[in-house]
């Protein structure tokens, strides 16, 4: 898969011990605002910086390593495990050290993006991060150990989940480590019901295609971050589970009543492929498709 950093991020290598490629990384995947890497790299030296993405590390160890870390005139020595985080804003020069096996997530935000979110959240054009070394912060742990997983298995949830994450993630980053502080407003009492009529029917009429968060989050003059709050309160179920369950539901109406190819199906569906649907639906009801279909035609059970 490809490995390559884009133009504007750059790095160096240690002449003795080559950095590693990726194990899996979300560039083939065609995730939005956000590239998800995970790494394994034997003992070396990097020297990182992108000019428009703001960057994190998550470690993964398991055991302790020690890890030499500078940015700018801030130096960090230290043992990192699983959960620690570095937090590189964009433009910022990040040199790293490592004498054992290091395992990380990195996770690259674009700094554009972030701005975006800030302008919607707080009414601020331009967001300050500031860089933090061994940093603790359980939400972004698990925000990132879920894009590992969603990484590890092929993009299989979709665009839709990512996005969610990827917003997720921007609000924590705005609340947590920027120069500003900025207090983010709150919602209570989910979306009115003519809004939540608006998005349903929505989802409903477009299930075959690429459902985006932004598209349902204009549909009710909301932020991304703000609308899946409010739809969650609303429904008790994410935007992402909500589409999800849905497109089950259709498969398994047509499961019934037609007698299209699963493959067809499930493209009519919003599944990307038959291995696709047969993942989720197996999740929701406990059966495969074909085992579904089966059953449906024998009324003998009921």
């Amino acid at each position: 898969m490809p490995s390559a950093l884009p133009s504007s991020t750059k790095t160096v290598r240690s002449p003795q011990n080559g950095l590693q490629p990726p194990l899996v990384s979300s560039r083939e995947y065609g995730w939005k605002n956000i590239l998800v890497e995970e790494f394994h790299q034997p003992p070396g030296e990097e020297i990182y910086q992108s000019a428009t993405e703001h960057t994190l590390c998550l470690s993964l160890n398991q055991r302790s390593s020690q890890l030499s870390q500078k940015m700018g005139d801030r130096r960090h020595i230290g043992l990192f495990t699983k959960g620690d985080l570095t937090i590189a804003p964009a433009e910022s020069l990040l040199i790293s050290q490592w004498n054992q096996d290091d395992r990380y997530l990195r996770i690259r935000v674009r700094s554009e993006f972030l701005n975006q979110v800030a302008q919607s959240e707080v009414s601020s054009n331009c967001i300050e991060l500031l860089p933090e070394f061994r940093a603790r912060n359980l939400e972004i742990e698990q925000i990132g150990m879920m894009l590992l997983s969603e990484l590890r298995n092929g993009g299989a949830a979709g665009q839709l989940y990512v996005e969610s994450l990827t917003n997720v993630l921007a609000v924590h980053l705005l609340r947590h480590y920027s120069a500003e502080q900025p207090c983010i407003a709150g919602y209570q009492g989910g979306l009115s019901h003519y809004q939540l009529l608006q998005v349903t029917d929505y989802i409903s009429d477009r299930l075959a295609d690429d459902i985006q968060l932004f598209d349902l989050a204009k549909l009710v003059g909301l932020s991304q971050f703000h609308f899946s709050r409010l739809f969650k309160q609303s429904t008790g179920v994410s935007p992402y589970r909500y589409v999800l369950q849905q497109r089950v539901e259709r498969a398994k109406q047509l499961l019934q009543t037609t007698d299209l190819p699963v493959v067809d199906i499930a493209l009519l569906s919003g599944f990307s492929s038959h291995s696709h649907l047969g993942k989720w639906f197996r999740q929701h009801t406990g059966m495969t498709p074909k085992a579904f279909r089966i059953r449906s035609g024998d009324r003998s059970w009921l």
